[in-house]
């Protein structure tokens, strides 16, 4: 049985206000494709503790080493060889200072301050070392990794701009070199420059963007014939204006990633050059260095590769996951 309520009359209606301009308005803010990404990746939980964990490592890189009053190379054989890692509130989970017999190492040396990471052979401060070396090693990685960028994309760019000939002799020139190993090149190129810093990075831009010109190939493959290149070509652009204002700009998204993916192969290469000896000279470190110096000391002082070892695989690991989350990201086809 259904109720009908007679207390209801006309003038407690109004009637709706419908303008043709009012409808074309939209409402909601307008969200842009690198805004979008950026929401996306924020839901990506396992790219943002990878994003954090790099923030966390650069910061410390840099604001670490100054925490300790001795520099990268200040020795003390008599009183600082061979100190455990010792960290107040730790000590239950080994931080103790003590080594496998049970010694406390500090009260043997007669040392009160206390060494979060210990110290090597010479009595250098590990923790200064390592966060020293992790720094050279991100600039190296970074630089290096930066030049592959440049010169991939320039180079991609250029070659599936213009086709016909110019595409094939320099796709033939890639090809040329990628049938070189990457390791043998990078290690006659250090043999001939010698160790350091330049040379390194100067080794691993020599091979390292071709995967970037590849990449940036297929892509501006895609898009040179589409309708706002042909609008852009018919406006009176010039090749230059088109590739780096229309093509460039376009391809971006496959840019970055692909760039956070070169950053731990380089950090990698660079570890494992300066393992087999042809990396930063002493008394200089990176994290190479450090874990080739642990691994000649892991049966007596296990440590002392414990922390530059965890180090590298926190960076590797989350640049990988950061460069999983930015791919998909950037991806349309993953949007939900």
């Amino acid at each position: 049985m259904s109720v009908v309520n007679d207390n209801i009359t006309l003038d407690m209606f109004q009637p709706a206000q419908i303008s043709a301009d009012e409808s074309d308005r939209i409402s909601a803010p307008s969200i842009g494709f690198w805004k979008d990404a950026w929401l996306r990746l924020r839901k990506n939980k396992a790219a943002v503790v990878g994003l954090f964990f790099i923030v966390l490592i650069v910061i410390m890189a840099i604001v670490a080493p100054m925490l300790s009053k001795y520099g990268i190379d200040d020795q003390d054989v008599v009183n600082r060889q061979n100190l455990y890692p010792r960290i107040p509130g730790l000590e239950w989970l080994g931080f103790d200072g003590k080594d496998s017999t049970g010694m406390d190492t500090y009260e043997l040396n007669g040392v009160k301050q206390n060494f979060w990471f210990g110290t090597d052979e010479l009595g250098r401060d590990i923790w200064v070392r390592v966060w020293a070396g992790t720094r050279i090693s991100l600039i190296i990685a970074l630089i290096a990794s930066i030049g592959d960028c440049l010169i991939g994309v320039a180079y991609g760019g250029i070659s599936a701009y213009y086709g016909g000939l110019v595409d094939n002799v320099m796709q033939r020139v890639i090809e040329i070199l990628a049938g070189i190993p990457n390791l043998v090149l990078i290690i006659l190129f250090i043999l001939w420059l010698g160790g350091g810093m330049t040379s390194i990075i100067l080794a691993l831009i020599i091979s390292g963007w071709i995967g970037m010109a590849r990449i940036v190939r297929g892509q501006v493959l895609k898009l040179k014939n589409q309708e706002f290149v042909l609008a852009s070509r018919t406006l009176g652009s010039s090749d230059q204006r088109i590739i780096w204002k229309h093509l460039i700009p376009n391809v971006l998204g496959q840019i970055i990633i692909t760039l956070m993916f070169t950053i731990p192969g380089a950090i990698f290469f660079e570890a494992f050059l300066s393992f087999i000896g042809l990396g930063i000279p002493a008394p200089a470190a990176s994290l190479g260095s450090l874990n080739q110096a642990g691994f000649e000391n892991l049966q007596i002082y296990p440590y002392m590769a414990l922390f530059p070892a965890l180090i590298l695989s926190i960076l590797m690991i989350s640049f990988n996951l950061l460069a999983d989350g930015l791919r998909d990201a950037f991806d349309p086809r993953m949007r939900k």
